[in-house]
């Protein structure tokens, strides 16, 4: 390949459908319908197969918001705080409601995540002011809230 040629727009397989290049997206991982749709376009001259071809997929019971928010939340659940999450949630275009129910499962276990994010990255509380402020930057930077941040902190002065 010739680095100075631009990359092409369409990496489709030669005959293969929209609905198989759909169907080959969603059997690697779940996509959300927005995700699916930015995806497909890749795929397609005429933008207007698209929705049609979603919702199917949608009542067939092959695109599903709930195992979307699932995905996410098992994958990034230990890492990050609910605000990340919802904040990654919203990117993909989920409903509300979807990603309230998920901050409510996710405050469930979020001081015990952050405590374990907290412990990976400093195995010693802080010292200072500066580090004591610089830990708590890091905890909102991985999406927990400032509550849970100063739960956090706290706990590593009792130890």
């Amino acid at each position: 390949m010739d680095p100075n040629q631009p990359p092409t727009t369409k990496k489709s397989k030669p005959g293969l459908s929209l609905r198989a290049q759909a169907l080959s997206l969603l059997a690697r991982r779940e996509y959300s319908k927005q995700e699916l749709a930015r995806r497909l376009l890749q795929y397609t001259e005429d933008a207007d197969e698209i929705p049609p071809l979603i919702e199917e997929f949608e009542q067939r019971g092959w695109l599903s918001e709930k195992r979307v928010v699932e995905q996410v939340m098992a994958t990034r659940r230990r890492r990050f705080g609910s605000q990340k999450i919802a904040h990654e949630l919203r990117q993909k275009g989920l409903s509300e409601e979807a990603i309230a129910g998920a901050r409510e499962s996710l405050k469930v276990s979020e001081l015990e995540s952050a405590r374990e994010v907290w412990r990976r990255k400093f195995p010693v509380p802080p010292a200072n002011a500066s580090e004591k402020a610089r830990q708590m930057r890091f905890l909102q930077g991985r999406g927990f809230s400032l509550d849970i941040i100063r739960k956090v902190i706290a706990g590593a002065d009792d130890e």
